[in-house]
């Protein structure tokens, strides 16, 4: 007998990427489960013990997806029935999963025809994990592989309660440990892979946090506690990195279908896991597979169509040239966005993000394309009851954004830069008057804060509009947390946008400049 090799191939945070191509400009990517495609075929050639898994956050993420879940859901779902055909062994839950609803995710797992696993999210109900299954077993001959699901918990401090109603959601590293535990004993496996829709809190080669240590990323911490355990497959970070913590394997493979992980396993005749590999396949120069495109064919055509749907007209400026500009004082972009939210939601303070650096802004001629390149997440919206304080101590986490560079000029922060881009996380408000001072230390750069023309006291209490994510406490917004909920838009912010531009046909672009960056 020989050494035995396994290859694990797995595909994390695709979003609803099957074409190769971006959905605001319809030019070429290096995207999508078309190209994955290829490269999988290409790797379980080479050998026949070959096992596939996604790392989550598969259903959502594209007009497709969006368009199918609107428009198509009384179909199949696209994304399901592409890793149905090229054979899936199996697929964690991601947070975006949960995003359109248990309905749809629900639907999407009963047209799997393979496991999704989950060991922490635990159905109150049934009394036992989420859609079912918390990890399996592959075998390679005499070799035996078990692979455990495991997800962030933290998916409560975003997601809309309805959206994760009768769930329970257990500390991630707690019940890796138990169920690695658990399958050592019971299953006395070869090798443990535990695949974790989740990233790294910690440096992966100093140990130093790169992130408030919230549990939202649990990586470094499994390495350094769990026993038995070989591989770690992460993801949710969107990161592109290989490594080894702790004698444990590490990978991560970025997003959108842009990189496939492989890991190669080498045991020997007996069974003894000798060796381990881990790299990352890049899509780049790959032909997507043109049988796995013809699947989205139908839901394809109709997403484009629909993305050509004139929606109205800009009357003024409202694009972005600059997203650093965008940031550093009001504009007519984000003055409309908050303006939209106010509306909605009937109340006079709103506060919204330039969600990345790729935002073009909106044309004079606008379409459900521009609407859906600009407001990229399903969000909805929450109406908060906050405090004087709560709007400073948040205006204070927005700052921290900016630093003042060696020349003297504004510049984001590296820590909203990596490991992973966090633009999302700088706030824009209307309906107050404030200046940020970012020459200032990092918690004393509000220099003004005024509402109707006084200075807002700390005790005052204000009803604020934000998206679902914002509102939950995302991007480490803790004194959102408990707060009051007033009421809740439960429309998609890219929806709402539509209607306010229908209804209007031509939108006033605006903007009163009442806030601004100095430094």
């Amino acid at each position: 007998m020989t050494d035995t090799n396994v290859t694990i191939l797995f595909t994390s945070d695709v979003h609803g990427n099957i074409y190769p191509l971006l959905y605001g400009n319809n030019q070429p990517a290096n995207v999508g489960l078309g190209k994955v495609a290829a490269i999988l075929a290409e790797e379980r050639a080479k050998n026949e013990h070959t096992i596939v898994i996604d790392n989550g956050d598969l259903i959502q993420g594209t007009p497709l997806t969006y368009h199918y879940v609107h428009a198509l859901a009384d179909k199949k779902n696209p994304m399901i029935q592409i890793l149905n055909k090229l054979q899936y062994d199996g697929a964690v839950i991601g947070n975006h999963e949960f995003n359109y609803g248990l309905d749809i995710l629900r639907k999407a797992a009963s047209e799997s025809e393979f496991p999704w696993l989950c060991a922490n999210i635990i159905d109150e109900t049934a009394n036992q994990p989420f859609l079912g299954k918390p990890y399996i077993i592959k075998n390679a001959g005499n070799i035996k592989i078990a692979i455990l699901g495991i997800t962030t918990h933290y998916i409560p401090n975003w997601e809309n309660p309805s959206n994760i109603s009768g769930l329970r959601f257990h500390d991630a590293l707690e019940e890796a440990k138990y169920w690695v535990e658990k399958i050592k004993a019971e299953e006395q496996p070869n090798c443990i892979v535990v695949s974790y829709h989740g990233g790294f809190e910690k440096d992966i080669d100093t140990g130093e946090p790169t992130e408030a240590l919230t549990g939202e990323n649990q990586g470094f911490s499994m390495c350094e506690q769990i026993q038995h355990l070989d591989v770690l497959i992460t993801g949710h970070q969107h990161r592109t990195l290989t490594g080894n913590i702790n004698g444990i394997e590490v990978i991560q493979a970025s997003n959108n279908g842009q990189l496939v992980g492989k890991i190669t396993l080498t045991f020997t005749e007996n069974g003894e896991l000798a060796a381990k590999k881990s790299e990352l396949l890049s899509t780049e120069g790959v032909d997507a597979d043109p049988d796995i495109l013809a699947l989205a064919t139908s839901y394809e055509q109709s997403t484009q169509q629909w993305l050509d749907t004139p929606i109205g007209f800009i009357d003024g400026d409202m694009t972005v040239c600059d997203p650093m500009e965008t940031r550093l004082s009001d504009s007519p972009l984000i003055e409309f966005i908050n303006k939209v939210q106010m509306e909605a939601a009937g109340v006079k303070i709103a506060n919204t993000a330039l969600f990345n650096n790729d935002s073009p802004g909106f044309k004079p001629n606008v379409t459900m394309r521009d609407i859906v390149s600009n407001y990229i997440y399903p969000n909805t919206l929450k109406v908060l009851a906050i405090s004087g304080e709560d709007i400073k101590d948040a205006l204070e986490q927005s700052a921290k954004y900016f630093e003042v560079d060696e020349n003297g000029n504004p510049a984001v922060n590296k820590t909203y830069l990596y490991p992973k881009p966090q633009h999302y996380n700088y706030d824009m408000w209307e309906g107050i008057e404030y200046i940020l001072d970012i020459s200032k230390p990092v918690g004393q750069r509000v220099t003004k804060l005024q509402y109707a023309g006084k200075d807002i006291k700390k005790d005052e209490q204000f009803e604020v509009v934000m998206n679902n994510y914002r509102a939950g406490g995302g991007g480490n917004y803790f004194m959102y947390q408990n707060k009051p909920v007033l009421r809740e838009v439960q429309f998609d912010m890219s929806e709402l946008i539509a209607d306010y531009i229908t209804e209007r046909k031509t939108v006033k672009a605006t903007c009163d400049h009442n806030w601004k960056v100095v430094w």
